[in-house]
């Protein structure tokens, strides 16, 4: 289950990453704020949101979700040790 989670996980970071890289900066429309002809648009000088910010939202939340997961599955581990064979070190009294 933690290996599908992780997967998921880093498919979504890069993903995101991606998604984040392809849109435009907000310092585009700054010709609108300064009194272009964009802020008499109907939905004002931004525009309505593209499909690219909706996407963008779609793939945080599975981002937070992925997270939060392997967070809570990490705290629930398993107390099986990796060197089943080995004994503790012993402690040496000092005199």
């Amino acid at each position: 289950m933690t290996t599908i989670v992780v997967a998921l996980h880093v498919t979504v970071c890069v993903l995101l990453i991606l998604i984040v890289l392809l849109q435009t900066g907000k310092g585009a429309e700054m010709g609108a704020s300064l009194g272009g002809g964009g802020s008499q648009a109907l939905f004002g000088p931004t525009g309505p949101a593209n499909i690219l910010t909706k996407i963008t939202t779609a793939v945080a939340i599975i981002f937070m979700i992925t997270s939060l997961s392997l967070a809570y599955m990490s705290g629930e581990r398993a107390e099986d040790s990796v060197m089943k064979g080995a004994s503790a070190p012993v402690e040496q009294k000092s005199e």
